[in-house]
């Protein structure tokens, strides 16, 4: 039972309009790119895109790195929809920061997403063997100063999806397929209101991804996160900050099936849906809030939240943090109601300095 509901759910990513894994409506395919790692940012309600400042940021946000001048590493792993008790559906991350004296800081990442391992069957139900599905991307990204307020930053990554080494009854070829995408950022540092902070990541963009049928290629889950930070309170022992991001899947997808490149739907995505910026467009953004508050460098406490309309979650998260030396162990809590995919959704990491 516990493998023919993970045939479900990749049958469900595989098929148009998606159900993302996690939690809301898309249209695009690989959509383990859009699961958010860091245990800390998952506790402040997924809202870091303007904060970006540990090396989750070669994920977050490339131009938070011009502001890390120093050498970091984070792990983290989940078990991912915890709901469905499959214990090998789990989601890895790792990633690295270095700074280069007069370049900036460079970084990369690789996330792994594990499906488990799946009987395989013909049409009339013969077992065939089993295989293992899983997914991956491996990014590389960079961030620099163009002033002491404002930088900018870029990623290139490799996406590597492995769902099924062929395809299904008479089908030619397998469901294995890679493609590259690049993602680019901002950082801006206020200077008439200190504390505050603008940020901006466009992620996921690059040619569709095909499997057996190039007419049949899916988009990337190209993003828009545009976010706020204000550490609103910044002493020795006390540190307070409140996030805010929005973000918007950029993809089109007309009646017949068919999908826009992705350098067209970063304009038509915003008026597919009855014109620029409708009631249809604003239910499609995913509204995020998150608090952090830090006493000194050891212990760390945040909460938040996250609204998606369209996908209809509306998660609660928290955390905390725990620091000695050059060590944080983070740890973040999600719940969307009773029974809901994502409830107990638990996420670990560790985080060290080199």
């Amino acid at each position: 039972m516990k493998r023919f509901l993970l045939f479900i759910l990749l049958g469900t990513i595989l098929i148009s309009p998606l159900k993302s894994i996690a939690g809301s409506v898309s249209q695009a395919g690989v959509l383990f790119l859009k699961i958010s790692p860091g245990a800390r940012p998952s506790g402040m309600g997924e809202a870091f895109v303007a904060l970006a400042d540990d090396a989750t940021a070669t994920w977050w946000n490339p131009a938070g790195l011009a502001f890390q001048p120093r050498n970091e590493m984070t792990l983290m792993h989940t078990n991912w929809l915890p709901q469905f008790h499959l214990s090998d559906l789990y989601f890895d991350f790792v990633s690295y920061i270095h700074y280069v004296e007069d370049w900036g800081t460079f970084g990369g990442n690789l996330i792994f997403m594990n499906y488990g391992e799946i009987q395989r069957t013909d049409e009339i139900g013969t077992n065939l063997g089993t295989f293992t599905a899983y997914e991956l991307a491996a990014s590389g990204a960079y961030g620099s100063q163009v002033n002491n307020n404002f930088a900018l930053g870029v990623g290139i990554k490799f996406i590597y999806s492995h769902l099924s080494p062929l395809g299904a009854g008479q089908e030619k070829g397998s469901g294995i397929a890679s493609v590259f995408a690049i993602d680019i950022g901002a950082l801006y540092k206020l200077r008439v209101v200190p504390g505050l902070q603008i940020g901006a990541n466009l992620s996921n963009m690059g040619p569709k991804i095909s499997y057996i049928d190039r007419s049949q290629a899916d988009p990337l889950p190209t993003n828009l996160k545009i976010g706020l930070a204000y550490k609103l309170l910044e002493q020795e022992y006390n540190k307070f900050t409140l996030t805010f991001d929005v973000d918007k899947e950029l993809v089109t997808r007309e009646e017949d099936g068919s999908t826009d490149p992705f350098y067209a739907a970063l304009f038509t995505s915003w008026y597919n849906d009855g014109g620029f910026f409708s009631p249809d467009e604003i239910e499609e953004l995913i509204w995020h809030f998150g608090a952090e508050y830090w006493y000194g460098e050891l212990v760390g406490l945040r909460c938040g939240y996250w609204h998606d309309a369209l996908g209809k979650v509306k998660p609660i998260t928290a955390g905390f943090s725990i620091q000695y030396s050059v060590y944080r162990f983070d740890f973040g809590y999600m719940t969307a109601g009773e029974n809901h995919p994502v409830t107990d959704t638990m996420r670990f990491s560790l985080s060290f300095g080199l």
